[in-house]
């Protein structure tokens, strides 16, 4: 018997935080059942574009030793540098096996991501699979773009479901996280 690919077109998403603005824009996923034919596979591809605007009151996003006037006191040394990440969060309601994909990935200079990706994914386990990330050096407006990247799940026996999620988290003297989550879509 054989199925027809499902085309999910997804809704823009927008949230703004202390100094940050994020925009999803044209995010959508084709959802098709597995070539194993095996009932509890299926493959999605996913594709969307994220901007995220980036203003500090000094221009600067980070890192450094800490809050103005107080150096070293949030250790901000050990948290890495500020970044904009793009990815998806993955459930399955019952696993009888595990998620698997090519994982080859390759970065252009806007960023965008080809290739696809592979863990294990336990009975009722959500995992968060991040597409692709950009540090953020200074305020202005950053973008990650990504086009088809695919996602082969296979041993899912119950429902599964994903959905996109961005994180900007500004690391200086003036720390800020700020999350967009994006509509769930299932994968069958």
């Amino acid at each position: 018997m054989a199925s027809a690919d499902t085309w999910v077109a997804l809704p823009d998403g927008h949230i703004e935080g202390p100094g940050v603005k994020i925009t999803s824009r044209g995010e959508r996923a084709i959802v098709s059942p597995s070539l194993a034919a095996n009932g509890a596979g299926r493959s999605t591809w996913v594709s969307g574009q994220v901007t995220a605007e980036v203003q500090t009151p000094d221009g600067e996003v980070g890192p450094n030793n800490g809050p103005r006037n107080f150096p070293g006191t949030n250790n901000s040394g050990t948290h890495g540098s500020s970044n904009l990440t793009v990815g998806y969060i993955v459930g399955c309601q019952v696993a009888v096996g595990a998620l698997s994909a090519n994982s080859s990935f390759t970065v252009s200079a806007t960023p965008s991501v080809s290739g696809g990706f592979s863990f294990p994914l336990s009975p009722g386990e959500v995992k968060w699979v991040a597409i692709n990330n950009i540090e953020l050096i200074k305020s202005g407006s950053y973008d990650i773009q990504y086009q088809d990247v695919p996602m082969e799940i296979q041993g899912c026996g119950g429902y599964a479901q994903a959905r996109q999620v961005s994180v900007v988290e500004i690391i200086g003297a003036d720390y800020a996280k700020v999350t967009l989550y994006g509509q769930p879509f299932s994968i069958g």
